[in-house]
């Protein structure tokens, strides 16, 4: 499967868990390499830590570590460096932009020099705006118009769940899934539980 292919089965799907496995494992695959490269190509330091804080906010630490812990903001910037068209790149970043935009009208001050109770408000209003998008996105399909431009926020929080769900800690901690099964099953008889 193709980069390309990825992102748009990405962009269009409700949920992580529709996409085919092919997609997941390409995506396993971008999220292995970006936690062993360490150095971001695309985000510069203030753009890291705003996509670094954004996407603690959607998947926070608990008792399993967060985006933060599972590097998600490398995997991003290696979507944007490798994978993206330059004007999606460039769309992305424009996007990151709009949010420290909103933040200094609403309390004066970049997103990640706000409090963090001012950064969950706004987060609840981009994310209202994303819902929105994902609806406007659902009713193009339903009658087979031209989708709306992506919402930022929406691509944020996707790229996010993929980054952390194909992270070691996202599949092995959270999950509780093996990479790589212990042993080869073949064609063994299904269990009685998954008939």
């Amino acid at each position: 499967m193709q980069r390309r292919d990825v992102l748009r089965l990405l962009g269009s799907a409700v949920a992580i868990s529709a996409l085919p496995q092919e997609a997941l494992n390409v995506l396993a695959q971008a999220s292995t390499r970006a936690a062993g490269l360490g150095d971001r190509k695309t985000l510069n330091p203030h753009q890291n830590a705003t996509v670094t804080t954004l996407s603690e906010l959607i998947i926070p630490k608990t008792d399993t570590p967060g985006a933060k812990e599972a590097k998600v903001n490398e995997f991003i910037d290696l979507l944007l460096t490798e994978w993206f068209e330059p004007t999606e790149t460039r769309e992305f970043l424009e996007g990151l932009e709009q949010v420290d935009v909103q933040s200094r009208k609403l309390f004066s001050s970049n997103f990640v020099e706000c409090q963090p109770d001012q950064q969950v408000q706004l987060l609840k209003q981009l994310d209202a705006a994303a819902m929105e998008f994902a609806e406007k996105q659902r009713q193009a399909k339903q009658v087979d118009a031209q989708p709306p431009p992506m919402n930022f926020f929406y691509q944020m929080k996707k790229l996010t769940l993929a980054g952390y769900y194909t992270s070691e800690i996202g599949f092995v901690e959270e999950l509780k899934q093996e990479i790589i099964p212990p042993h080869f099953a073949g064609c063994a008889p299904a269990s009685e539980e998954s008939k």
